[in-house]
């Protein structure tokens, strides 16, 4: 009976499975989600580009966005566009995360319009390019006096000419810059000075924040004073004397020598002069005493004004009290680094500027006959 049973029994009826069908169907299913993921992709490409556009690309007026104090870059974005500046400030945010950009934030108002793109804004601010950052390029050139730098300033920067003035006169304030600076000591305090800070103005182009304080103009100067400075210092402390007496000798040298060889062998020869118990004999010394514009006329009267300042008087040994006007780094290493080799005691300058160098008074004197024979004599 078993085995009859067994006999009745069927194999179970198992299919063969298509291979190629089953491959078929996965193919055709990993393309459409392809096509899906593309469709999506080009899709988010199209909205992210979208929103990364100006809001209105023919509104061109400026809107003042002002970034308070503590802002960070996600409270920056949000309020754009709340502004309606940018669009969205999740696409913001992602910029900044995606390109790797700084997200330091200074406060300020920043000229922004609707017709810059997100990513021109956003660069925008982190530059810190605000109205308050604002430079205008400001020269001063070398050999001008203080009170002409600081009328050049006060009228670019639309400061108080007189107010600058005032500062720099102020007792308490040059004390805090004394404090600051290595370079600056109590020798500008001496009362004789007319203007403390004469000679301390490196001349350069400075580009100055449009909105600086009287403050801010004097520490930049001399931030860059201190930069030109520096490399001497070791050699300036080393040879014993001050900063105040080598910018001063260098005053006088950037006004009556040109070049840079005379300029060392004129500060050599002033040296000498000063060694000797002599006056320096610079007329462009008298033109600062008596307050007068070089080329003007000098009176006799001019001359032997007794005067801290003008080397031609009988009572004025040695140095002016002060510098006399701002020279240039050529004329400054001249005073640190002056020819000592140098065996002169008188000079004359040509009317092209050329410098005439003698041992002697009658030296000095066959200098001046041959100038004036040759019509080299300035009058």
């Amino acid at each position: 009976m078993a085995k009859n049973n067994l006999k009745d029994m069927k194999a179970p009826d198992f299919k063969v499975m298509d291979v190629d069908k089953v491959s078929k169907k996965i193919t055709r299913v990993i393309s459409i989600i392809f096509i899906i993921l593309v469709a999506v992709a080009i899709f988010a490409v199209v909205i992210f580009s979208n929103l990364i556009t100006p809001v209105d690309e023919d509104d061109s007026n400026v809107v003042e966005f002002v970034v308070q104090d503590g802002w960070g870059i996600n409270r920056v974005c949000e309020e754009l566009e709340k502004d309606n500046l940018i669009k969205n400030s999740y696409v913001a945010k992602l910029i900044i995360k995606f390109n790797d950009k700084d997200t330091n934030i200074e406060k300020g108002t920043y000229e922004l319009t609707k017709s810059m793109s997100t990513e021109e804004i956003i660069d925008k601010i982190i530059a810190a390019d605000s109205l308050e950052n604002e430079t205008v390029p400001v020269t001063l050139i070398e050999g001008k006096r203080f009170t002409s730098y600081m009328k050049t300033i006060a009228d670019a920067l639309n400061l108080n000419y007189d107010e600058l003035i005032n500062l720099s006169k102020d007792s308490t304030y040059l004390q805090s810059l004394i404090d600051k600076y290595w370079f600056l000591t109590s020798d500008i305090l001496d009362s004789n000075i007319y203007y403390p800070l004469e000679g301390y103005i490196f001349p350069d182009t400075y580009n100055f924040k449009k909105s600086s304080t009287k403050e801010e103009v004097f520490e930049k100067i001399l931030d860059e004073m201190n930069d030109k400075l520096s490399p001497y210092r070791e050699t300036i402390e080393a040879s014993g004397k001050s900063v105040h007496s080598l910018l001063t000798l260098g005053s006088v040298v950037e006004l009556e020598a040109v070049t840079a060889e005379d300029r060392k062998t004129l500060a050599g020869l002033f040296i000498n002069r000063i060694n000797l118990g002599m006056t320096l004999g610079s007329d462009v010394t008298t033109y600062y005493a008596v307050n007068k514009e070089l080329g003007d006329d000098l009176t006799v009267s001019d001359l032997n004004s007794c005067n801290r300042y003008n080397t031609r008087g009988n009572c004025a040994s040695g140095l002016p009290v002060g510098p006399i006007c701002s020279p240039s780094l050529t004329s400054i290493v001249a005073a640190i680094n002056p020819d000592t080799t140098t065996p002169y005691l008188y000079f004359v300058a040509d009317k092209n500027g050329k410098l005439y160098f003698a041992k002697t008074l009658d030296e000095h004197n066959d200098n001046i006959s041959y100038l004036k024979s040759h019509d080299l004599w300035l009058n």
